[in-house]
């Protein structure tokens, strides 16, 4: 019964920050920057200063994961950084309801600080996963947690979609006030929900536990002993850059999909939809895709989901009409939890006893690092053949790369290696 009560708590603090990850990255926070906060008469201006909002925050996460994570192990600090940050996330992610018409910068520092908190959460949160599960358990309590942020997500999603087109119904005045107050329950849920983690989770225990000043310059002189190990662990260097790879494709697909849908003239309803769409046909999903992974092996049903957005890929160069896109959502609610967190399952075999946060560092380094050669390709061939369809096919070479080198990967062979290298 413990063990229950610490693994569904640790899975609802997906239920928790995947509210921000949908109804403020992906869905409100773009809408009302560009109508509200930002101009809405320039449209390449807004669409400018959002996108250096996104780059600053993952470029922050991504240049500081490893070390906020050496940090972690050298102080046993793993559950008290996730809850510096997601308490981050929750005061900034409040904050933007202070925010006034036009005040664009300020909605600005205000995004970038929670979606760092957002992120740099998650580092932690997947680092306690080793200490929550046995390798028995560890695939079904990964997708768990993805399966219950999808629910979450998509629930809260739901009833901020319902505030924002009938805010009479909640008696809000307007669907700017609703936006805004979309903004005040996202920040509400993720805090309620962290609650559980905070009461239920212990703080895994390290054999060299330090005190944090200690921790802070020991973690620091580890990164690059760290990077030195992956260098020697061939087989977790091979799997990262595999992940990253088709991470890469997978996050420009999803980057992508709304924008690309907006551009062929779908209306904003259809937009939401979609959203939805991916949220609800995820949260069983990714827990079937756990059922199937045990019949066929965990790295063949990775290579089938890598397999599924090659063809979700393919789909997208011949997409014309409303429906297609649903077909392309639904593709992506199947295959987006269970590549996810088989993925995050597979890597926690290859990582060494009490170096969890430190390799989950890395780890969240490269997915914070996706979607970056993706788009750059894709535009890069748009514009060399005149023809946005092209450029969306090529991402297909990210799959084809990431799912080769994948079947290089032997997880014996590594989890043997991570076994040696923690007894050492």
């Amino acid at each position: 019964m413990q063990d229950r009560k610490k693994v569904f708590s640790w899975a609802f603090y997906d239920w928790a920050n995947s509210a921000y990850s949908t109804t403020v990255m992906a869905g409100f926070f773009p809408l009302f920057f560009e109508k509200f906060y930002s101009n809405p008469d320039d449209v390449i201006q807004s669409t400018y200063q959002l996108g250096i909002a996104n780059s600053v925050s993952s470029i922050v996460i991504a240049l500081f994961a490893p070390i906020l994570g050496a940090i972690a192990d050298r102080g046993s600090a793993k559950k008290k950084l996730l809850i510096t940050f997601a308490f981050l996330g929750v005061l900034m992610t409040a904050a933007l309801w202070f925010v006034g018409q036009g005040e664009w910068k300020l909605a600005v520092f205000f995004y970038v600080m929670a979606t760092i908190g957002f992120m740099a959460g998650n580092i932690f949160y997947d680092s306690l996963l080793p200490a929550v599960a046995n390798r028995d358990k560890v695939d079904y309590v990964s997708a768990l947690g993805y399966s219950l942020g999808y629910l979450g997500g998509g629930l809260l999603f739901l009833v901020n979609v319902l505030m924002y087109l009938h805010p009479d119904w909640f008696g809000i005045p307007d669907s700017s006030t609703a936006i805004r107050l979309s903004f005040l329950s996202v920040a509400v849920w993720w805090g309620i929900f962290t609650l559980p983690v905070i009461f239920f989770v212990p703080e895994p225990e390290s054999n060299d536990t330090v005190p944090l000043h200690k921790a802070i310059s020991g973690g620091l002189a580890q990164l690059k002993q760290t990077y030195n190990h992956i260098r020697e662990m061939k087989i977790i260097g091979t799997f990262l850059l595999a992940f990253w790879l088709y991470e890469d494709g997978v996050a420009t697909i999803v980057r992508m999909a709304v924008k690309i849908g907006s551009s062929l003239g779908f209306a904003a309803g259809d937009l939401i939809t979609a959203i939805l769409m991916v949220q609800f046909i995820g949260f069983p999903a990714a827990l079937l895709y756990n059922w199937f992974a045990k019949n066929v092996g965990i790295k063949n049903a990775v290579l089938i989901a890598i397999g599924g957005y090659g063809i979700i890929t393919l789909l997208g160069y011949f997409m014309t009409e409303r429906i297609h896109f649903y077909i392309l959502a639904a593709l992506i609610g199947l295959f987006q939890g269970g590549i996810q967190s088989l993925s995050r399952s597979l890597f926690t075999r290859l990582v060494p006893k009490n170096k969890e946060a430190e390799f989950f560092g890395f780890y969240n380094m490269l997915g914070k690092f996706a979607a970056v050669i993706g788009p750059v390709m894709v535009g890069h061939i748009t514009l060399l053949t005149g023809n946005p369809r092209t450029g969306i096919l090529s991402i297909v070479v990210l799959f084809i790369l990431g799912g080769i080198l994948l079947m290089k990967v032997d997880f014996k062979e590594g989890e043997r290696i991570a076994k040696e290298f923690g007894e050492n």
